[in-house]
């Protein structure tokens, strides 16, 4: 890749109105013999993008992950089945939208056609009353979106738009980053949506959705946050609400060719490491790294780490930061346990199953994947068997729950949803618990920590940070990846990533103007 491509890997897709941010002015890259180290901890999509930043531009990378392989929450370990197949278990389904401008860039190193994401063609979300939204007809360019969704809608329609508190509901029409914060983060996800008496059906399938996708509580999870992701994919960007998906596991189809390209630019990728503290040198600039295989040195570290690592990182390395600043990483939390099942069933489920179901209102259960409609392993396995392998998610898990028993619960509300899988037999299965995403409750943006830290040395990246761009979740782990290495690149007088988001306030006069009329109150 040319440096000229790299510099321009992220672009913007449909959306003729979003926002190109420009890195700081500089050279193209450091000259022979003067590349300075950079420690990357932790080998997830935000310490995947630092690293390529970095190492394009010809700094000396070493990328330290305590997993075995790449990919952070989205990496993946090969199992053998029951019936002797080996396949490969992930952390489960994950949507790659047309809006996560930097992430695709970050994908299009190795895959520059992104013809490894594979497009769905719709995102239907089903509430236990039996009425079902779909968004594949629904126009993208708002304000015809929005018009279009009540249009099509089942569960909401125009007398429930009227019914609404309109100017309790105008700020959604002007989301404005970080002013949503500034207004919005006190409150909660529930809490504003009672606010503007937002139909309850409408309620579950338009909004717990995206409050869910945090795996959240809505009643704990803050508005703003809300609030920001109904701007990204419904009336701030007119990419639309359907996405595209990988066409085999994520390691196979993502991060391993992505380990591959690091390593031609010289990164030493040291997977199976975990990293024990860092040490600031004294009066050097720059810091020690500690693992159990030694002690590196490095003029630069980038932290991309989760909740926990983070917290677990800066309480292990007592020289880092100021105490504020140690404080507001220590009082970081992560969000309930998930719950993660995949099945391999000994017979298919009915052939008009979307590949990608939103639930609510099922006893926990908030999705279900049929992986043989869009990965090509899954799909080998279902040709070769005549079955089916099918994934339920539930998030927000009750603090205290048992987990067996969630486990059959889902399973018993996908044969709700699906009759035909109580007659499948099970091949086998495996269940992922985690309790590792951040929590963004409401109340507390203001202390959590952004990335640029109190040494100029170092950077933090990860989708739990404070960013001033409408960006989230593995948008803004990309994004906070490219710029921490942005702001070391600057520092040393060289050019970094150009990025791209979707527009950072409402993007019409007319529904700025609507907007402007909530006045300042939430």
């Amino acid at each position: 890749m040319t440096t000229r491509t790299a510099h321009t890997a992220a672009r913007r897709g449909r959306d003729r109105k979003a926002e190109v941010l420009r890195p700081a002015p500089g050279r193209d890259r450091f000259a022979p013999g003067d590349a300075p180290s950079v420690a990357v901890v932790g080998g997830g999509i935000a310490g995947l993008a630092a690293a390529t930043g970095l190492a394009e531009r010809g700094a000396r990378v070493t990328l330290y992950e305590r997993e075995e392989s790449l990919g952070g929450r989205l990496a993946g370990q090969r199992t053998r089945l029951a019936d002797g197949s080996e396949v490969t278990m992930t952390r489960g389904f994950h949507a790659f939208f047309r809006q996560y401008y930097n992430l695709r860039g970050l994908l299009r190193r190795t895959d520059p056609g992104l013809d490894r994401l594979t497009p769905l063609p719709d995102y239907p979300l089903r509430h236990s009353g039996g009425l079902t939204d779909s968004f594949a007809r629904v126009p993208r360019t708002p304000p015809l979106s929005a018009l279009g969704f009540v249009a099509l809608s089942p569960t909401f329609g125009w007398r429930d738009l009227t019914s609404m508190d309109a100017r309790a509901a105008l700020p959604l029409l002007d989301v404005r980053v970080p002013e949503v914060y500034e207004r919005f983060d006190r409150v909660s996800a529930t809490g504003f949506l009672q606010g503007v008496r937002f139909p309850e059906a409408a309620h579950h399938l338009a909004f717990e959705v995206f409050s869910r996708s945090f795996f959240a509580d809505p009643r704990e999870l803050s508005a703003a946050e809300l609030m920001l992701m109904f701007h990204i994919y419904f009336l701030g960007s007119s990419e639309g609400l359907l996405f595209d998906v990988p066409d085999e596991p994520f390691p196979q189809a993502l991060w391993e060719p992505l380990g591959d390209y690091l390593e031609r630019l010289g990164t030493d990728i040291r997977t199976g490491t975990a990293v024990h503290g860092v040490d600031p040198l004294d009066g050097e600039g720059g810091a020690e790294v500690r693992t159990d295989a030694g002690t590196g040195r490095y003029d630069a570290v980038v932290l991309a780490l989760d909740t926990g690592g983070l917290r677990g990182t800066v309480a292990a390395s007592p020289g880092l930061g100021t105490a504020p600043w140690r404080a507001d990483i220590d009082a970081l939390r992560t969000a309930p346990p998930f719950l993660v099942s995949r099945f391999w069933l000994d017979r298919a489920v009915r052939p008009d199953r979307p590949g990608f179901l939103g639930t609510s209102g099922y006893e926990g259960l908030d999705n279900i994947s049929v992986l043989e409609r869009y990965e090509g392993e899954a799909a080998r396995w279902a040709a070769r068997t005549g079955g089916s392998v099918v994934e339920l998610h539930g998030y927000a898990v009750p603090e205290g729950a048992d987990w067996e028993k969630v486990q059959d619960e889902l399973l018993a509300q996908l044969r709700r949803v699906y009759p035909e899988t109580s007659r499948a037999r099970v091949v086998d299965v495996r269940h992922e618990w985690r309790a590792d995403c951040p929590m963004f409750t409401a109340g507390t943006h203001h202390r959590r920590p952004t990335v640029t830290t109190p040494h100029p040395w170092l950077t933090l990246a990860g989708d739990g940070l404070r960013c001033d761009l409408p960006v989230a979740l593995m948008e803004r782990a990309a994004t906070t990846g490219f710029l921490a290495s942005n702001e070391l690149l600057a520092r040393w007088g060289v050019r970094g990533q150009v990025l791209w988001t979707v527009p950072r306030a409402g993007r019409s006069p007319a529904l700025r103007a609507l907007g402007a009329l909530a006045g300042r109150r939430p």
